[in-house]
C-alpha cells in the first residue's frame, strides 16, 4: 500500500494514521484506542511531523483564498463537537495545541500537552479535515513524507 521505499516505520506510521483517522470517522473506540496506542508508541516529532504535514495541506486545500481566524475557529468546534460525542478523554487545550501548532503559533503559556493527548486531537482534527474535503488520508500521508523527505535532503546554503 505505501511505497516501498520509505522506511519500516514510515509506513507503519502511515498504516496506524490511516487506521486512526478510519476509526474516529466511523467512531469506533476500539478501534481508535488500539491505532492510537501504536501511534504512541513511535518516535513523537515523526507522528507530528506526518500530521502537521497533512493538515497544512488540507488547509491549503479548504481554503486557497487564505485562511481566517474564524476558518480555524470553525475546525476547531467541529472537531470538538464530534470527538465529544464518542471521545470522552478529548482535551480540548489539546485541539487547540494541534491547531496552532501547525500554523507555528506557539504560545509558551500554554498548559503542556500530553503526546497521547496531542495525537489523539490530532487524529481527530485530521479526521475532519479529511471529512470536508470528502477525501482519504492515502494521498495526504504520501504528499506528507515526501516533503518530508524532500526537506531532509535540501542541502543548506
Amino acid at each position: 500500500m505505501w511505497p516501498e521505499h520509505w522506511p519500516t516505520i514510515t509506513r507503519q506510521i502511515a498504516t496506524e494514521t490511516d487506521a486512526a483517522v478510519t476509526a474516529a470517522r466511523s467512531e469506533a473506540v476500539s478501534a481508535f484506542d488500539e491505532a492510537l496506542a501504536e501511534l504512541v508508541a513511535f518516535p513523537y516529532e515523526q507522528v507530528t511531523a506526518v500530521h502537521a504535514g497533512m493538515v497544512r495541506e488540507l488547509l491549503e486545500e479548504l481554503h486557497p483564498d487564505g485562511l481566517t481566524g474564524e476558518d480555524v475557529q470553525s475546525v476547531l468546534e467541529r472537531a470538538l463537537r464530534h470527538g465529544m460525542r464518542w471521545l470522552p478523554s478529548l482535551q480540548p487545550d489539546a485541539v487547540v495545541a494541534v491547531l496552532t501548532g501547525t500554523l507555528g503559533v506557539h504560545d509558551e503559556e500554554a498548559p503542556k500537552v500530553r503526546p497521547a493527548d496531542y495525537l489523539s486531537a490530532g487524529v481527530l482534527v485530521l479526521a475532519d479535515l479529511l471529512a470536508a474535503r470528502r477525501s482519504t488520508p492515502g494521498p495526504y500521508l504520501r504528499r506528507a513524507v515526501a516533503e518530508i523527505e524532500r526537506s531532509e535532503t535540501m542541502e543548506m546554503p
